[in-house]
């Protein structure tokens, strides 16, 4: 047999199995490696040797071009902190692409040669060797200024003792790492000043004064073609920032031993020894996928978006809103959200203290997202469709749920706007405050923190600080861009992972200086609460700015201690109910006129499972009475699922850092008894979603608008889009874990057709819970022999409008004139009550809730849960004054009043607790007793059809509309601006077509179409 010449690969390969042959010719399994190897080579075609060429290498040399100017940009480029962003770094751009740092005149130093970071492996495909790399970055040749090369002579000698403690870098020092394509081995031979950084480089620069870990960081991609540019003003794209303090980077610098930084004086040329060395195959080098630094900061240009948005706005939803005084904006026109580039709040030099109490979630999505080291896929599963992963870590989860969006939704600024345009004007700035407490929350603490150290004031937090940003220097809002960031960051990491609860937590840490301004916001929300009581309204307290507390026991602590300053300690808080129930019950004033009437509950969802057989029958201060119920289930279980489909828990690693046992390896790193992670049992997926699907279909579309990417920050391409993962996350919570609906008895007699449906809660509170203004309903049709409906209640129009047979609106659908001039009704309050009976198609069965302003000039106690209503409807938080009507539907095991009470004042709050979570205007329906659901009879009568048309099918289908058009409409006529227009634009122009919320409802359950004549058989 004659062989094509070998590839190295298959030389070795052959030379290792003849050693085997060798060694095993009294081995009885001689004969089949023998055999194995021959089948091996007779049945493939042999390529050709590996052209080894290293691709980044040029025939000119690149060195300093401009002596004179690299030594002005030199002093400039060593202290970062001196310059805004985007100033710093167009010196860097002038400074690198002059090659400034390849400059050995001037004491720069670099590596003996390139070196690989990790293994560089071959494989066959297609008959065609195709290499592998494995490294923390792609080949590198790195440069050292002279600072830092004499640092590592005196810290990290190639021999010699090293000391004990070693010194910290000096600022100003400087490490550059250019990066080539894979192989290293073929590039290691080449004049290092003929190399072109293919890969471009990151940067290291010392600013102790700047951030807790004292380093800046940064990628820079040479040439036009790399896609750079500075970070500030931001790109389309919206992505992570090219460089800045405390970035993704420290997921695998926090561990090294010391320093943040791996590299050793062996590395260095001039210097003994040698660095360390990986497996590198001859296969053809080639152009490789982009870096993890090249993903992460360079995206594509234009962010992609879902379900592409219309071009034009959508007439028929607009003209079913009746807003017709309202002009379309232009896009061009619109006030579109900063840009997340800008969000990276740090642990400053000094801290952690406490004006680092809360930070933007860039400091954890290193970690905490899947793939932040580019050689793990921890915190993924197999996407089902295509070849991509779904990323379940706690970043990617939690950034695409609402409460990832709250500081971005253009529906809590649209009423934001409407609170303080209409509601409550001579009250402006003390609403913004209070409602930026929880969407804003980590921009307004920490607003109040620093402002309290400053003058012992806690000023309100207003809507245009959430618009602050750095850039330009000189901008009004740029000292306030911190705040900016944090509110736009949602309720985000360390919202939730730095509350504390239970009474004598709560009172070691009411008087630190972390939580300044809280006992006010107590005081004005919940004045006669005590205990956990109140905290509600997003009125808790938080802990140590440098611990942070999660789920898991014995976590591994350096890597987060160095990289952050913090702690991370096991608390089994973070999985009580409570950690959610301070903010899902909200407790608020009554104004009118810029005084408070009363207190009522906006929200009671915690308290709603509190009293349900949902509950734990516990809180963070001791049992509660009546104990735990028959189904007891946490928040955490429903909405973080820690399970899998089978039932089996979910295991995972909780982060992505460097590790020992699983990386490379590396010199100069912490050992696996710090860093290695284990996998944990009960791993929660952040996906902190209801059934607010409206929201995702805005993110997914106007990215653009609400300044976020819609592409994964480290999975990048390698993933499905988490918007994507947390849309279909709704739609599985609508159809799986929200309810169930059923055709419970269906009879045909000669004069109607008479028919039960029962709708069954799954959920641990009310149906729907949150936000007043949700609400669900049923769609009741009956069809003929060809298929066509011939009755029905509940039908809607394109704006979800529920109509009538003949397309006009039923009573409540619209508040306001078409021209928003006033109410269609004034001081009627039109609207559907409970029915027990629908048989007429201008009634629908509308699950929700309904309350009324106080009236005119109102005065004395006019308010409350059992107040007979007097004033209009209102969608105002801070208006709420008396109940309409309330008929959500119950969960299951639902107390009675008095019941409701213990717990309630077991909770450290008052009745009103119990009766605001109780039922309203039902009637004497007894399914709003015990709970658990819903049953009610629709009789059609027979005269009232089309004349010949026989009823022989039937179809009932629980809908859900997060932004009813009642509430939409009032956010239209009660405001102006570019919140309201923001608002206004996405509506027209959001694309539901083919989605399972088409027509502004979502399909929760249905019967499907039941035969009438066959359903008893």
């Amino acid at each position: 047999m004659t062989l094509a010449p070998c590839t190295t690969i298959l030389t070795c390969a052959m030379s290792s199995v003849a050693t085997m042959r060798t060694q095993l010719t009294r081995r009885t399994n001689v004969i089949v490696v023998a055999v194995a190897v021959g089948a091996l080579v007779q049945g493939m075609t042999l390529p050709a040797a590996a052209d080894t060429k290293c691709l980044a290498e040029r025939t000119y040399t690149m060195a300093v071009t401009d002596p004179e100017l690299c030594h002005s940009l030199e002093s400039e480029i060593r202290l970062p902190s001196a310059l805004p962003l985007t100033n710093y770094e167009n010196k860097l751009d002038q400074f690198f692409s002059h090659y400034c740092h390849r400059n050995a005149e001037t004491g720069w130093v670099r590596d003996k040669h390139v070196r690989q970071t990790g293994p560089y492996t071959a494989r066959l495909v297609d008959g065609v060797w195709q290499g592998v790399p494995g490294g923390t970055h792609p080949p590198v040749m790195i440069w050292y200024s002279p600072e830092m090369a004499e640092w590592l002579r005196a810290n990290r000698p190639a021999v010699g003792t090293r000391p004990q403690m070693p010194s910290p870098i000096p600022d100003g020092a400087v490490i550059v790492k250019e990066m080539v394509n894979p192989p290293g081995a073929a590039c290691r031979d080449v004049d290092p000043l003929k190399l072109f950084p293919t890969n471009g480089i990151t940067v290291m620069v010392r600013d102790r004064a700047a951030s807790y870990d004292g380093w800046f960081w940064g990628f820079y991609g040479f040439g036009e073609a790399s896609g750079w540019t500075p970070d500030w003003p931001p790109g389309d794209d919206t992505s992570l920032p090219n460089m800045g303090y405390a970035p993704y980077c420290l997921n695998c610098h926090a561990s090294a031993q010391d320093n943040y930084i791996f590299a050793d004086a062996s590395n260095l040329e001039g210097e003994p020894g040698e660095p360390l060395v990986y497996l590198s195959q001859d296969a053809a080098p080639q152009d490789t996928a982009p870096s993890t630094h090249e993903r992460r900061v360079l995206p594509p240009k234009t962010p992609p978006r879902f379900n592409t948005p219309l071009r034009f706005a959508d007439e028929q939803v607009i003209a079913a809103l009746r807003v017709g005084a309202q002009t379309m904006p232009r896009y061009k026109s619109l006030s579109n959200l900063p840009s997340q580039t800008y969000d990276n709040k740090w642990v400053s030099a000094d801290g952690p203290d406490a004006s680092d109490t809360f930070l933007t979630s860039s400091q954890c999505l290193g970690c905490h997202d899947a793939n932040g080291t580019s050689l793990q896929f921890n915190m993924t599963v197999p996407s089902s469709h295509g070849d991509k992963l779904v990323n379940l870590s706690p970043y990617a989860t939690w950034r695409t749920s609402p409460m990832g969006l709250a500081g971005r939704d253009p529906i809590f600024f649209a009423q934001l706007a409407s609170e303080t345009q209409s509601f409550h004007a001579e009250s402006s700035a003390l609403v913004q405050d209070t409602c930026l407490g929880c969407h804003g929350v980590t921009g307004q603490r920490q607003y109040h923190i620093d402002e309290f150290a400053n003058s012992g004031d806690c000023p309100d937090f207003t809507r245009d600080i959430v618009d602050a940003v750095p850039w330009p220097p000189e901008n009004p809002g740029a000292p306030l861009a911190n705040y900016g960031m944090l509110a736009r960051d949602g309720v985000s990491c360390t919202t939730c992972h730095r509350m504390v609860l239970g009474d004598k937590a709560k009172a070691a840490a009411a008087d630190q200086p972390q939580n300044a301004c809280v006992a006010k916001r107590q005081a004005f929300n919940n004045p006669d609460n005590t205990g956990f009581a109140k905290t509600f309204t997003g009125s808790f307290l938080v802990g140590s700015p440098k611990k942070l507390i999660g789920p898991f026991e014995k976590p591994r602590t350096k890597p987060m201690k160095n990289a952050l300053g913090m702690t991370p300690t096991y608390d089994t808080s973070i999985k009580s109910s409570e950690i959610c129930g301070t903010c899902h019950t909200v407790h608020l004033p009554v104004l009118q006129d810029g005084k408070v009437l009363t207190h009522v509950y906006e929200q009671t969802t915690y308290g709603e499972w509190a009293f349900s057989a949902y509950r734990t029958g516990k809180s963070s201060d001791g049992e509660l009475p009546h104990g735990a119920g028959e189904a007891q289930q946490s928040c955490q279980d429903c909405h973080m699922p820690s399970r899998e489909a089978d039932g089996s828990p979910s295991r995972s690693k909780i982060a992505s850092i460097q590790e020992h046992s699983n990386f490379p390896q590396t010199t100069n790193g912490l050992g696996p008894e710090d860093i290695d992670l284990e996998v944990r049992e009960g791993f929660a997926r952040h996906t902190l979603v209801g059934l607010n699907i409206f929201l995702l279909r805005m993110a997914q579309q106007f990215p653009d608008i609400l300044g976020i990417p819609t592409q994964d920050p480290s999975l990048g391409d390698h993933g499905v889009s988490p918007l994507r993962t947390t849309a279909q996350a709704i739609i599985d919570q609508a159809a799986t874990g929200t309810a169930e609906i059923a055709l419970e008895s269906l009879q045909l007699d000669e004069d109607a057709l008479i028919a039960e449906i029962k709708v069954t809660s799954k959920t641990g509170h009310k149906f729907p819970s949150g936000v007043g203004f949700r609400r669900a309903f049923i769609e009741f049709s009956v069809f003929d022999q060809n298929g066509d409906t011939i009755w029905a209640s509940g039908r809607t129009n394109a704006a979800g409008v529920l109509v009538d047979h003949k397309g006009e609106p039923l009573e409540g659908e619209h508040w306001w004139k078409s021209d928003c001039s006033g109410y269609e009704r004034p001081g009627e309050r039109p609207h559907q009550p409970h029915f027990q009976r629908v048989d007429r198609q201008d009634q629908a069965q509308i699950y929700q809730e309904l309350v009324a302003a106080p009236p005119v000039n109102a005065s004395g106690p006019v308010c409350g849960h059992d107040a007979t209503p007097e004033g209009e409807f209102t969608t105002s938080f801070l208006s709420i004054c008396a109940e309409v009507k309330d008929n959500r539907i119950l969960p299951k095991g639902y107390f009675p009043v008095e019941s409701r009470r213990e717990i309630a004042r077991a909770l450290g709050a008052g009745d009103d607790l119990a009766e605001d979570a109780g039922p309203t205007a039902v009637g004497d329906d007894p399914d709003y007793v015990a709970g658990g659901g819903d049953s009610l009879t629709y009789r059609v009568a027979l005269a009232e059809l089309p004349k010949g048309a026989k009823p022989v099918g039937v179809e009932a289908t629980l809908f859900y509309q997060a932004t009813p058009p009642y509430y939409l409409q009032d956010r239209f006529c009660t405001a102006r601006g570019p919140d309201t227009d923001r608002l206004y634009y996405i509506v027209g122009h959001l694309n539901l077509k083919g989605t399972d919320e088409e027509g502004w409802k979502l399909r929760v359950v249905s019967t499907g179409r039941v035969d009438v004549a066959s359903f008893d058989e």
